[in-house]
């Protein structure tokens, strides 16, 4: 059974024993009135199925997908922002966030921290859901990173992007798209990325 539910701006799917693909980012990776155009997009076709009464269809789950991979992504990928991310001791908390309760709440997949924005393939084990599994990894990075850093204040966007990954196509794609990101966005050798059946990078 899929649950639709509506927390902030995003509306989100869930899924009993499914495979997510999730993105978050830091506070400041994207420009502010870029954000704003983005969102408006969003509401528009949120706002469309609410007036008819109805969940979102799949033509328009995929144009919000698309909405991300093509416009926010980029920005992503250009690295916007301060890129704490890039800082070896902030990438490796972020790891270990995501590390830690691999296997007892959820199954990793694959994952990359890149320097201002974080991709995650898992499956959530038992009642765990996505919610608090995310909110776990960005408490515990958030501030472990800002005292490494020195600062404080808001580290993370509230908001995630989440996307529950169909098929074995799609399953696929997301690994794919996970572990490539590095490459495609102009980084060589970056350590900070793993996918299932690869050795688990060294502390």
């Amino acid at each position: 059974m899929v649950t639709v539910r509506s927390r902030g701006r995003l509306p989100h799917w869930e899924e009993s024993a499914a495979t997510y693909f999730v993105t978050f980012r830091l506070a400041d990776s994207l420009p502010k009135a870029k954000l704003a155009e983005i969102e408006f997009e969003r509401r528009d076709i949120v706002a469309t199925a609410i007036a008819m009464r109805r969940e979102l269809s799949a033509g328009e789950r995929e144009r919000l997908a698309k909405l991300f991979h093509y416009k926010i992504d980029a920005y992503l990928d250009a690295g916007r922002g301060k890129s704490f991310l890039a800082v070896p001791r902030v990438a490796q908390v972020v790891e270990k966030a995501l590390r830690h309760f691999d296997g007892m709440r959820y199954r990793l997949i694959a994952w990359c921290v890149m320097p201002n924005h974080v991709h995650v393939v898992f499956r959530p084990l038992g009642d765990h859901g996505l919610r608090e599994i995310l909110h776990t990894w960005k408490s515990f990075s958030a501030n472990n990173a800002n005292r490494i850093l020195g600062r404080g204040g808001e580290f993370w966007q509230r908001e995630y992007y989440d996307h529950l990954v169909r098929n074995e196509t799609d399953f696929r794609r997301v690994i794919e798209y996970v572990v490539d990101n590095p490459k495609k966005a102009g980084l060589v050798d970056w350590p900070w990325v793993w996918r299932v059946g690869e050795p688990i990078p060294e502390e």
